[in-house]
């Protein structure tokens, strides 16, 4: 069986901290003549630990395997469940070594794993691994970037902080479904898309964003409206809907659809008169158009 250097974690948005990670086992591999294999878990651990603490996710399993597939490194997603759940350090440590012939492992600065691995220190942790014949690897520190903390700037609408720690702009994936059809009477036709459940949305607000998956094959500017509509809609589900500058290619309905957001333009408020909205949103354009020169 070929020997492995391995690497575990939720890796959720697989942000520069992850990438920090991944680049360390790929080097290192490299240099020791392993092959490097990323683990990670199809839902959140927390579902089974702490279910009341799950948090939204920054990706879906799909995009997270995407991500994580298109580092060039094999890739193997579990589902986390009781039975993993159950696993100590040293049993985790234990069946990576003998089922999946990691001779090596690397280790974020964060990194636990383990029923036990929270009461554990990382000098102990370490140690475990040497002494089941396992080298252990640490990985360099970036500890102001984790997915915790991209989560609070998404809360807080700051897709600057976010974006950065992501290394690349958040991005809203979904189907485009029927809305109300209200955009359209007001000259801005948009797009409503339905995300899953798990998928973190940030602040409410309207956004400049930028979306592909059209069928011109074109990148255009956005205005993607977070909220209930409060001015259209009494008691509103919160659906991104986006309208799409300069798009003259047709029918979007059934189609995927990906919002990358760029920057908060401002907070949601509702109107007097729908005049008012289509005014607030010929404005929204205008700074959307400006966002998207810079």
């Amino acid at each position: 069986m070929t020997r492995r250097i391995v690497t575990v974690g939720t890796f959720d948005g697989v942000h520069r901290g992850h990438l920090a990670v991944i680049g360390t086992l790929a080097r290192e591999g490299a240099a020791r003549g392993l092959s490097p294999l990323l683990m990670t878990f199809s839902n959140h651990p927390l579902e089974v630990v702490a279910p009341d603490r799950v948090p939204q996710m920054l990706m879906t399993a799909e995009e997270k395997r995407e991500a994580l597939c298109s580092t060039g490194i094999e890739t193997v997603m579990l589902a986390f469940d009781r039975a993993l759940c159950a696993l100590t350090a040293r049993q985790w440590m234990l069946r990576l070594r003998d089922e999946y012939a990691m001779g090596c492992m690397v280790v974020g600065y964060d990194n636990t794993f383990g029923s036990d691995g929270r009461g554990m220190d990382r000098r102990s942790l370490l140690k475990m691994g040497e002494d089941l014949g396992i080298t252990m690897i640490q990985a360099p520190e970036l500890p102001s970037i984790s997915s915790s903390a991209i989560r609070r700037a998404l809360a807080e609408g700051d897709i600057a902080a976010a974006n950065e720690m992501l290394g690349y702009r958040y991005t809203l994936a979904g189907e485009v479904v029927h809305g109300r059809h209200i955009g359209t009477a007001l000259g801005f036709p948009t797009a409503n898309i339905s995300l899953p459940a798990v998928k973190a949305l940030p602040l409410a607000g309207v956004y400049a964003a930028v979306a592909s998956g059209l069928p011109d094959g074109k990148a255009h500017p956005a205005v993607v409206n977070i909220g209930r509509r409060p001015t259209v809609e009494a008691d509103g589900k919160i659906v991104p809907e986006a309208h799409i500058i300069a798009y003259e290619g047709g029918d979007l309905y059934g189609r995927q659809l990906q919002l990358s957001l760029v920057k908060r333009i401002r907070a949601e408020k509702r109107f007097d008169s729908l005049d008012s909205l289509k005014s607030a949103i010929a404005a929204d354009v205008a700074t959307a158009m400006e966002i998207s020169a810079d």
